[in-house]
Formats: structure tokens, C-alpha cells, sequence
């Protein structure tokens, strides 16, 4: 398409998506089972600190690469970068959870979207130049659908405030009316975490949120999992 199209870019946020986000909780279990995260206060703290201190500040720079590297051809910067922020995730599970997620997700972008340029992304994850974590290949098809990158930056933050409410139903006394009153709750803060990076460039980057990482390593020590580990 060469306008943005809102219902392709909301099918790309719907958390129904096939790409397997429902099967990862990224440490979140641990922290259920620990008794850190018990309440509806407990996960809109843990959900605020995620936002602040890792997916605005890491996860996404991957959206805002492929939208600062594509346009000029600098391939090279964008398959770095994703190599970064793939190494900055202490968690093996992290990791992995993103790895798998961003190439389900590439399956099923190609399938829904054939006439975006895949060629480039699909021969660097083949040679190894690239991953192909979630926060790129997310990226690559909002640019391939002409989405505005400050949709595409609050869009994929939303995915993941979104994914992880409503894991938490799974796992927690938490009702669905709770969990997405929750997400609506967190709409502002979702644009105030998109304004104070959209002017960064893409290799300024940080992770920092520790407690998590650790608990995803822990992850796979528990008696019992409802999420991959």
C-alpha cells in the first residue's frame, strides 16, 4: 500500500496475533510465584518499570532502526543493532523468547504482507548477519505498511504492555476487565515513554531492568510453568 493503513497496523497490535507472545512471560511467572507480583498495584508497578526501564529505552530502538538504516540502505547499521540489542538481554530466555516471537512473526508478516521489501532482512537472518528479534522485524513491517514512526514506536510499546496484562490473567487473580482497564490506564504513560526517546538515535540504547532478568533465569527452576523457560 503506498498510504498507512489503520486496520493493518491495529491487526498487527492485536494480541490474538499467532506469533507466540502468549507463551512467554519474560520472568513475569517467576515474579508471580515469588510473591512480588501479587496484586493489580504490584503489576501496574512492574508494568510502569518495564516501560520506563526497558522496552522504551531497549526494545523499541529496534522499531526506530529500521526506520533510521532502511530509507539510506545502511543494512549494515540495522543487522548490528539487532545483534545488540539481542546481546543486551542478560536472560537466555529473553533472548530466546524475543528470537522466536520476531520470526514467527516474520513468517506470518510475509504471509500477510507479500509486497513489502522482506529480501534484505530474510538473506541477513539466513547468513547470520541478523537475528530478526521481535522489536526489528515489527519494525520492518510498519515501515513496509508506511506506518508514521511515532505510531509504530507507541504501537509496538502498547504490544507489550498489552501482551504482558494479559498473561498476567493466566497467572494471577486478575480478572480481563481489570486487565485491560489497566492498559487503558497506561496509554499516557505509553506516549510520554515514546516522546522522551523518539529524538535519540537508534545506538542509544539502554536495558536496565534487572530483577527481571534475573527472575527469567529463575524461571526455569520453578515447580511448576504455565510460560515457556
Amino acid at each position: 500500500p503506498n498510504e498507512y493503513s489503520m486496520l493493518l497496523h491495529a491487526q498487527l497490535l492485536d494480541s490474538a496475533l499467532p506469533i507466540g507472545a502468549f507463551s512467554h512471560s519474560f520472568g513475569l511467572e517467576t515474579l508471580v510465584q515469588n510473591g512480588v507480583v501479587s496484586t493489580v498495584g504490584d503489576l501496574e508497578t512492574y508494568l510502569r518499570t518495564m516501560l520506563r526501564a526497558s522496552w522504551s529505552t531497549g526494545e523499541v530502538f529496534g522499531v526506530k532502526a529500521v526506520y533510521e538504516f532502511v530509507p539510506q540502505r545502511q543494512f549494515a547499521d540495522l543487522w548490528r543493532l539487532d545483534s545488540e540489542l539481542h546481546l543486551s538481554r542478560s536472560a537466555r530466555e529473553s533472548r530466546e523468547g524475543a528470537r522466536k516471537i520476531g520470526r514467527r512473526l516474520l513468517v506470518l508478516g510475509r504471509e500477510l504482507h507479500p509486497q513489502i521489501a522482506w529480501q534484505p532482512l530474510l538473506e541477513a537472518i539466513e547468513n547470520g548477519q541478523a537475528i530478526g528479534t521481535h522489536s526489528v522485524v515489527h519494525g520492518w513491517i510498519c515501515h513496509g505498511l508506511n506506518v508514521p514512526l511515532r505510531v509504530a514506536g507507541e504501537g509496538f510499546l502498547y504490544g507489550c504492555v498489552l501482551s504482558h496484562a494479559s498473561n498476567a490473567v493466566r497467572m494471577m487473580r486478575l480478572g480481563q476487565t481489570a486487565a485491560q482497564k489497566l492498559v487503558a490506564q497506561m496509554a499516557p504513560e505509553i506516549a510520554l515513554a515514546w516522546r522522551n526517546v523518539e529524538e535519540l538515535g537508534a545506538f542509544e540504547y539502554s536495558n536496565c531492568a534487572p530483577q527481571a532478568e534475573i527472575a527469567a533465569m529463575n524461571h526455569e527452576t520453578l515447580y511448576s510453568r504455565l510460560f515457556m523457560s
